[in-house]
């Protein structure tokens, strides 16, 4: 798994790319050169785009700068980053040789790169754009200090349990409405033979995922956003509430298959083959819209056939949460052809972009214009509908939000309390001491 950089696409091209193997010669050779068909207000410029995707993700990205070419007459090069986007970005901007646009998985290094003084704002007809088509939650995320420099393109939706809908069916069970109907389908799930979930306790940011969701369900989005802050200390009795009821899950054997101690052995990609794979070992697992993917092209899983979700339930009557991450495209202004950076960026704003993504799968889109028609299954389009219902009360990935030392390392930080924790979900109070003790040291407040 590449877990340098913390974002969600990450996860979804490195388990994609754990399980499938899928490779491009274009990242190999670093990069890809798309042309023009035709000439535009851009002929003879070229504009030189990086970001993390690698497979599939490169593959589809690519075919929206075709469009792009098609449009304008520039041409385009793909250099695919790294893990470390801030890295990359760095040496390439010391060296003389910035990419005119970098698609930034994490809202901290938006920050970080609009503090160092290396982006362009976004122009009035990119802001007019998004402004027309994205909930003004998107974006607060991609400006700073009052300046709007990150346009959202590509998002996933982190609030979907995934389940084998064969096994539901074995056990009269259907979707639940509340977490606590979760939990009792969990029961009758494990009394007819399959464990409830498959939890990838390995990979601790997919614990940070089952906390964040249940968080924002029970406290609400304005603690969420001032825990996201450290403005709020992880020993309020809202995180230890939250810690309580998610240690209720970890501590049942019927509902984490194996227990604990194989949930900790358990990475991202092994979980989804213990639900979709060929010897299931569970009905569901918790995580992102990018699970259909996985289950469908690894598994060979039909997406509302054979493979199914339903939204991670409210929990304590709080309304059902919507946590998000995604790719933000940015300008530098090292780049050589900055200028037509911004205009591959009032592309990206407009819907026609994003449904080019959008049929060749594996996408969802924050803004509201896209077609949902433009989507290639019913699956993909429910998952696309939900993000885009849920408006401004959409998150963003806490962790993704945090500095690394606490949100994105593994075997340190809330990563690693989050494992300690699933191992002994007996002392919340004790976790949640310990959770703001690493945040306090890594926020530096």
């Amino acid at each position: 798994m590449r877990r340098t950089a913390r974002s969600t696409t990450l996860r979804t091209t490195a388990a994609a790319s754990a399980v499938l193997g899928l490779t491009l010669g274009a990242t190999a050779c670093g990069g890809g050169t798309t042309g023009p068909a035709s000439g535009g207000e851009l002929d003879g410029k070229t504009v030189t785009v990086a970001g993390v995707w690698t497979g599939s993700e490169q593959k589809n990205f690519k075919k929206v700068l075709d469009a792009f070419s098609e449009k304008t007459g520039a041409k385009t090069v793909f250099v695919p980053s790294g893990d470390n986007v801030s890295t990359f970005v760095g040496s390439k901007i010391e060296g003389g040789n910035a990419p005119d646009v970098v698609m930034v998985p994490q809202v901290g290094v938006i920050q970080q790169f609009a503090k160092e003084g290396w982006l362009k704002p976004l122009s009035d007809e990119t802001s007019k754009t998004a402004d027309a088509g994205l909930a003004p939650v998107w974006k607060n995320y991609g400006t700073v200090d009052d300046t709007y420099y990150g346009l959202y393109f590509k998002a996933a939706h982190k609030s979907t349990v995934w389940y084998s809908p064969e096994a539901f069916t074995q056990a009269g069970v259907s979707a639940p409405k509340t977490y606590e109907d979760l939990l009792k389908v969990g029961h009758t799930l494990a009394d007819s033979g399959r464990p409830a979930f498959a939890v990838a306790g390995e990979d601790g940011w997919t614990l940070t995922d089952w906390f964040e969701n249940i968080y924002l369900s029970q406290a609400g989005p304005e603690k969420y956003d001032r825990l996201a802050k450290h403005e709020l200390k992880w020993t309020d009795e809202s995180v230890v509430t939250a810690l309580t009821t998610l240690g209720e899950l970890f501590k049942d054997d019927r509902l984490v298959a194996g227990g604990a101690k194989s949930a900790l052995q358990t990475d991202f990609p092994a979980s989804v083959e213990q639900v979709f794979g060929p010897e299931p070992k569970a009905g569901m697992v918790y995580e992102g819209d990018f699970v259909g993917g996985i289950a469908k092209d690894e598994f060979g899983r039909k997406l509302g056939e054979d493979a199914d979700f339903f939204p991670f339930p409210g929990v304590d009557g709080g309304r059902a949460p919507v946590v998000s991450g995604g790719d933000a495209a940015v300008v530098l202004k090292d780049g050589k052809n900055s200028e037509a950076g911004m205009k591959l960026l009032e592309f990206l704003a407009t819907p026609e972009a994003a449904e080019v993504w959008a049929g060749a799968g594996g996408f969802l889109s924050p803004n509201t214009n896209v077609s949902f028609d433009a989507y290639g299954d019913d699956t993909t389009r429910s998952t696309a509908e939900s993000l885009v219902a849920a408006g401004n009360s959409v998150r963003f990935d806490m962790s993704d939000q945090a500095p690394a030392a606490f949100g994105g390392t593994k075997g340190a930080g809330e990563w690693k309390l989050l494992q300690d924790f699933l191992r002994d979900p007996s002392d919340p109070k004790g976790t949640a001491a310990k959770l703001e003790a690493a945040a306090a040291k890594a926020y530096g407040n």
